[in-house]
């Protein structure tokens, strides 16, 4: 009978009925114990990350507050930061700054060698910057823009082709959408007021749609003034970080001191496509020293060049 009964079974029966029924209720325990392992696994990695930290103390605390959300940014390690008193670039890293507008900074997103290329490649060039005419989408001078620059073209060499490949890969939209990099120089008292990136008339739009991005690459140090500053941000601007360090022009919203190596990366529109009007941000005088940046702007379609 038990030959017959394991045939009937598909397999022999070892242990008896006892010992099946063990091994039944031994599946379920196995399957809680490992989605347990794999919940602790991945709460150590958030809290190696920082995404996550556990609360110093007590106070103020109901014991349901176990966890508390760190401000959305990436970490600088310790020999990160050793790396930049040293006058070194260090991994790159990524700070939230803003989510109206949503504004972001890669540290270390250029290499000391790759900012001195492309102020040798612009310097020939440079002539007095000019803004958009929205009438018939040329080119007109402007005492809101006082600086110098220059167009790149896209893909020009192997280093721009690379600096541009970068931008893609950290903003997730094609090469193709970019137009040529800009490149800026300002002086001592020179600025660029604020305005918005993205157009308010239907020619500048024809070529690429409108502009949804703008990577800001910081090519040199500023020793004072120079800020890249978003007046119309909703947040407490006195809570930035070295805030009397500012000049009084970035005090007025949030702002970003210009670093070598640096890039900001803002949205013009939001999620649903429309204009955000947050995105208002103007460049602050040079007080001391001379400012260099790049600018990329990032179209919704493919930019014919």
């Amino acid at each position: 009978m038990a030959g017959r009964a394991a045939g009937r079974g598909g397999r022999p029966l070892l242990g008896g009925g006892g010992g099946g029924g063990g091994g039944r209720r031994g599946k379920p325990s196995k399957a809680i114990l490992a989605a347990l392992l794999l919940a602790s696994v991945a709460l150590l990695l958030l809290l190696a990350l920082g995404a996550l930290s556990l609360p110093a103390g007590s106070d103020g605390a109901g014991s349901g507050a176990a966890l508390s959300l760190h401000r959305p940014r990436f970490r600088r390690s310790a020999s990160q930061s050793r790396l930049e008193k040293t006058g070194e670039k260090g991994e790159p890293w990524t700070e939230v700054l803003s989510w109206e507008p949503r504004a972001f900074m890669y540290h270390n997103f250029l290499s000391k060698e790759e900012c001195e290329y492309l102020i040798s490649l612009a310097k020939p060039h440079m002539k007095k910057s000019t803004v958009v005419d929205s009438a018939t989408g040329g080119s007109k001078d402007s005492r809101v823009r006082t600086s110098s620059g220059t167009f790149l073209r896209r893909g020009q060499d192997k280093i721009v082709r690379a600096i541009e490949k970068r931008i893609s890969d950290f903003t997730f939209i094609p090469v193709e959408n970019g137009e040529g990099l800009q490149v800026l120089h300002y002086e001592v008292g020179q600025k660029y007021e604020p305005h918005f990136d993205y157009f308010h008339d239907d020619f500048n739009t024809k070529n690429g749609g409108q502009r949804i991005a703008t990577l800001l690459m910081y090519l040199s140090d500023v020793e004072e003034g120079g800020e890249t500053v978003f007046p119309s941000a909703k947040v407490n601007s006195s809570s930035i970080p070295n805030y009397d360090e500012l000049s009084e022009c970035a005090k007025r919203g949030i702002s970003v001191k210009p670093k070598m190596g640096d890039a900001l990366l803002f949205w013009s529109m939001r999620p649903d496509g429309t204009l955000d009007p947050t995105s208002l941000h103007g460049g602050c005088a040079v007080i001391k020293g001379d400012k260099w940046s790049s600018t990329k702007w990032i179209r919704v379609h493919e930019y014919k060049v």
